[in-house]
């Protein structure tokens, strides 16, 4: 019988995200004490830029976007927001949405996998992923909540298990 294998991966649903800027911008522009002081959170390229004239409401602004990922099912883990900068009269948070598992994490993971999971069990880094092997089920499962139980640097999502 063949191996039964699973993928760990760090991915982020780019349209969730969108949607959650989309929800934050909205409240933003409803909120009372956010009248007249030029919030704003909008997609600049690839990052996330959120301004407004006081380093309060700026933080104020990452808050409420944080949020809106939790309730879309957007681990924080993924979101790297920077520090409040001043820009002229303005302070500026910009953040961006890490993916994929970069190689020493997953030379970490496979390291946990090796001294902690059960026997047989292989894994192997394959790009911005890692593949975990084994002839019994049950031991993939044991990974999986191994895994969960790790409180890691990085989301993780586990994919194409068969």
């Amino acid at each position: 019988m063949a191996d039964s294998s699973f993928d760990i991966v760090s991915k982020v649903e780019r349209q969730e995200v969108d949607n959650a800027l989309n929800q934050a911008a909205k409240e933003i522009s409803q909120r009372y004490d956010f009248k007249g002081t030029g919030a704003s959170i909008s997609w600049s390229g690839e990052k996330i830029l959120m301004e407004a004239n006081g380093e309060e409401r700026v933080k104020a602004i990452l808050d409420i976007f944080q949020s809106k990922l939790i309730k879309r099912g957007i681990s924080l883990k993924s979101l790297d927001a920077g520090e409040p900068q001043l820009s002229g009269k303005e302070y500026k948070i910009f953040a961006t949405i890490e993916e994929g598992i970069s190689q020493e994490n997953a030379k970490k993971v496979a390291k946990i996998i090796r001294d902690e999971g059960p026997k047989g069990v292989k894994a192997q880094v394959q790009g911005e992923e890692l593949r975990v092997s084994s002839k019994s089920r049950d031991d993939l499962q044991a990974v999986q909540a191994l895994i969960k139980g790790k409180d890691l640097d990085f989301a993780v999502q586990f994919a194409n298990y068969r």
